[in-house]
């Protein structure tokens, strides 16, 4: 193992932690690296050891990545999601393994995403029980695809499991992939391009230099191929070759289908008995998984810790506040060094006030407040009168909604983003409240019901609520898109009905309802409250075609003419979870 000066590795190590916001780091770090384990089935996966240097036996985290373990990484995030923050974690008194999953970069084997991660997490659990320098005590950690191998891995850790901090993440993958009836386009073709080009830049023997430069002319194809048709070809659009996984995801359509039950491990998360800590973000694609998970923990009688900031999912605050917060979970729970844990289980960042709240459950107690679309594109809490007429908009799958902002996997316009040109489309309705006259604090799930008619039976409605400042601004906070099928309740959480009570129902007519994603906003006083409504949002969701043909081969394109209802007999209306601010502290 190289070895640094003692002093030296301490003092260098100290000033990259102040910029981050660590604690100072208490050991030199020694690194045995590419050891081969060994899997049930003969497959040898390379890991890395990092050992804080004198320490003896202590307790281990273990990191399993898809990303590649060192500084040699071909697209660089490989660094900030092993390396990095093994190297902190040791340096403070932790024994460190970071594995390549099956597959990827030197690891044997072939990349299958989500399938082989319970059986060779377990494996490697019990390899790193049988090391001398294992002291019994195991923590889990990563963000996203790491955070699911940690859920893959939990339920046969056994008692050696004391302690997890995942982050970004959920426990299964089936919800982000297919998310309310429709395909989750632009994470998923993203992720397996990403995927895809750093296994042909590690196989050419190409470095980081080489792939940010091509990283443009990625983004270029990528955004070419968000628009091909179909959609079971989009990756050769991508990548210039198929991508056999990718197709995979697109012909596995159903929730029940065998090929995500191998895949879904949610009915691990109530039986693990070690703490949790999940770290979320309000414009992650993974929100509502994570909170599902954490809802299944504290149903199980556990008491997990959550944080939510205003991140999106690869938001690189969000990432080292997840370092962070694993190092003080770390220190409370494997070492009863809790000064760090001086706080309520629940801390959510209340934006628009740009302040930390906590609480001891998620969601906490609020007041369901309506507020109802009116004539003339308003939005107010009385009811429309009775002859508020309807209004009308065109969706053209040939010339899609595009989703701007919100929980995107792209770097670059994901998150809270101005939505001024987005409203100014033709096939977008807003409906807008007067300046509000005090504070409004929305903390939790945000719903919206709506009384509608399509032209298809196939056909999409999206839901966007937004905070307009008094410069007009309009900047997105949460949303959700429920998709609608004949012959059944519609995807995405909605109920059709004959209508309000001792209403007429106009022919054709429904009511949906759209389940938006959470969030905690304040919306301040000369503030309005803005809500769009439109067909689609691409391509965070796939396009509605028009037609219900299957994904991987549908091409053909129905234009679809909707009708949103607002009136007496038809309150649609945007239900807020309002809270009263002075009861948390923050």
């Amino acid at each position: 193992m190289p070895r640094l000066p003692t002093a030296l590795s301490i003092w260098r190590r100290a000033l990259l932690a102040r910029p981050l916001g660590l604690t100072p780091p208490r050991h030199a770090v020694d690194v045995e690296r590419a050891i081969p384990v060994a899997m049930p089935d003969g497959v040898h996966l390379l890991t890395d050891h990092f050992a804080p240097r004198d320490a003896g036996p202590c307790p281990t985290i273990l990191i399993r990545t898809p990303y590649g373990r060192g500084r040699e990484v071909a697209l660089g995030g490989g660094y900030a999601l092993g390396e990095l923050p093994a190297q902190r974690f040791a340096e403070r008194g932790y024994h460190v393994v970071v594995q390549g999953v099956r597959g990827c970069y030197d690891s044997e084997g072939d990349f299958v995403p989500h399938l082989n991660e319970a059986a060779d997490g377990r494996a490697t659990v019990d390899w790193i029980a049988r090391q001398p320098w294992f002291d019994g005590r195991l923590a889990l950690w990563g963000p996203s695809y790491l955070g699911y191998t940690a859920w893959a891995a939990a339920g046969g850790a056994g008692p050696h499991l004391s302690a997890m901090l995942l982050q970004v993440t959920s426990a299964e993958n089936y919800s982000v992939t297919h998310p309310d009836g429709a395909f989750g386009l632009e994470t998923r073709l993203r992720w397996a391009q990403g995927i895809h080009t750093q296994a042909q830049l590690h196989r050419r023997g190409l470095g980081r230099t080489l792939a940010h430069r091509l990283w443009g002319r990625d983004e270029e194809k990528l955004q070419a191929a968000f628009g091909h048709l179909p959609l079971g070809e989009a990756d050769v659009a991508a990548v210039g070759e198929p991508i056999p996984f990718f197709r995979d995801l697109l012909a596995h359509t159903g929730e029940d289908d065998a090929f995500w039950r191998a895949r879904d491990h949610r009915q691990a998360v109530a039986g693990v008995q070690a703490p949790v800590h999940l770290v979320g973000g309000w414009y992650d694609y993974y929100l509502r998984g994570l909170l599902r998970d954490y809802a299944a923990l504290r149903d199980a009688g556990r008491r997990p810790y959550l944080t939510i900031g205003p991140w999106y999912h690869g938001s690189a605050e969000g990432l080292m506040t997840g370092l962070r917060e694993g190092l003080a979970w770390f220190e409370a729970q494997l070492k009863e060094e809790g000064a760090g844990l001086a706080r309520q289980p629940v801390r959510l960042y209340l934006m628009g006030a740009s302040k930390w709240l906590e609480m001891d459950d998620f969601p906490p107690p609020a007041r369901a407040t309506r507020y109802y679309l009116q004539g003339e594109h308003g939005l107010a809490a009385e009811l429309p009168p009775d002859t508020s007429a309807p209004d009308r908009f065109v969706y053209d799958p040939a010339d899609p909604t595009p989703a701007v902002g919100g929980a995107l996997l792209a770097l670059r316009g994901a998150g809270a983003q101005d939505n001024g040109p987005l409203e100014a489309r033709p096939d977008v309705v807003c409906y807008t409240t007067p300046p509000l006259a005090a504070d409004l604090d929305v903390v939790g799930p945000v719903r919206l019901e709506l009384f509608v008619r399509t032209a298809r039976e196939h056909a999409d409605f999206f839901g966007r609520l937004c905070d307009v400042d008094p410069r007009g601004t309009s900047t997105n906070v949460c949303d959700g898109l429920l998709r609608l099928e004949p012959g059944g309740e519609p995807s995405g959480g909605a109920q059709p009905g004959s209508g309000h009570p001792g209403g007429i129902q106009p022919p054709g007519a429904q009511r949906i309802e759209i389940e938006l994603w959470p969030t905690a906003h304040r919306f301040r006083a000369g503030h309005r409250l803005r809500l769009q409504v439109s067909g689609g949002a691409h391509p965070r969701w796939s396009r509605n075609l028009g037609y219900g043909e299957p994904l991987l081969t549908a091409q053909r394109l129905g234009v679809a003419e909707q009708t949103i209802y607002h009136d007496a007999a038809h309150p649609s209306a945007l239900i807020l979870p309002v809270v009263d601010g002075s009861a948390f502290s923050a």
